[in-house]
């Protein structure tokens, strides 16, 4: 299953998953993905913590490397949210935004 990250300017939605035995080694899938001219998608995929490209179609180096770089400095939130399971995560989210609607009241 894939979990929500976060949105890119450009429109990249990137997914996380959950923590996947591979090899007996823990991995995490990151996901990158935007709609095209085409009617298609650009599509991208990074195995964690190796930074090893799966899928790379529709992106240019150039924005693969941004994405690399992205993940470097995100790989501690990744492994958090991949561990913790989405619940959590949204179960945070959601009490933040019931204490920013008290705060404006």
């Amino acid at each position: 299953m894939m979990y929500p990250y976060m949105t890119l300017a450009d429109g990249t939605e990137i997914c996380h998953s959950q923590i996947v035995e591979k090899d007996g080694k823990q991995i995490v899938y990151v996901h990158f993905e935007r709609p095209n001219e085409k009617g298609d998608f650009d599509t991208a995929r990074c195995e964690l913590p190796s930074c090893q490209w799966l899928i790379k179609r529709g992106y240019t180096q150039k924005e693969l490397d941004f994405f690399i770089k992205l993940l470097e400095s995100n790989a501690h939130l990744l492994d958090k949210y991949a561990a913790s399971g989405w619940i959590q995560i949204a179960w945070f989210i959601y009490s933040q935004r019931i204490q920013d609607f008290l705060l404006v009241q």
